[in-house]
């Protein structure tokens, strides 16, 4: 398999965090998307969105959007239930880290890693902030009572928002209020063959 990704991203991060905890060999091709090496004529022919992580499977096939990803590479492993309700809580988790998590912690990382919000962006900054601290809440009080966020084991939910929760603070956010996220975290950390957002 050929996955083109950008290190910094933490929906590309999910994929290779579970390539490698499933022990999977694959080519890696960085595309910096601050150059705009996703918008060539080039990747578009692979992905019409012009997005990373992309994954261009061993029979040619194309998979795009970090969470399609993920539930195709669990697809028969531990890492995703085979209990009909325990796979629906998986993908309850995953929209909820797509439509309320990213979209607010993720953004922020972003505008504060690469040169700062800019004014328009600081008009929105309150937004997301509260955006984020509210998605931050919800896992908080899941995570209060169990150890993982689906069926009391670790599966891609779990990998899904880890990936940019565990560098929220990179944004601004203020993690130490969250000590079951921070548990969880190290329990996350703690998986075999874990690997660090920028490793290839």
């Amino acid at each position: 398999m050929k996955l083109y990704d950008f290190l910094p991203s933490g929906n590309g991060y999910k994929v290779r965090l579970l390539l490698s905890q499933l022990g999977v060999d694959y080519d890696l091709t960085e595309l910096d998307i601050l150059k705009g090496e996703t918008q060539t004529e080039d990747f578009l022919s692979i992905n019409p969105n012009g997005k990373i992580p992309t994954l261009v499977l061993d029979s040619g096939e194309t998979l795009t959007e970090s969470n399609a990803i993920l539930m195709y590479l669990a697809e028969g492993t531990e890492f995703l239930p085979t209990d009909r309700l325990d796979r629906a809580r998986v993908l309850e988790w995953m929209f909820f880290e797509q439509y309320s998590h990213e979209p607010n912690v993720a953004v922020v990382r972003f505008w504060q890693t690469h040169g700062g919000p800019n004014e328009q962006q600081k008009a929105m900054l309150p937004q997301k902030m509260e955006g984020g601290y509210k998605a931050l809440d919800i896992m908080e009080k899941r995570l209060n009572h169990h150890d993982y966020l689906v069926a009391n084991k670790y599966t891609i939910a779990d990998i899904c928002l880890y990936a940019y929760t565990h560098v929220a603070d990179e944004g601004g956010f203020d993690l130490s209020r969250y000590p079951a996220i921070g548990n969880w975290m190290n329990r996350v950390r703690n998986q075999a063959n874990h690997k660090l957002i920028t490793s290839k």
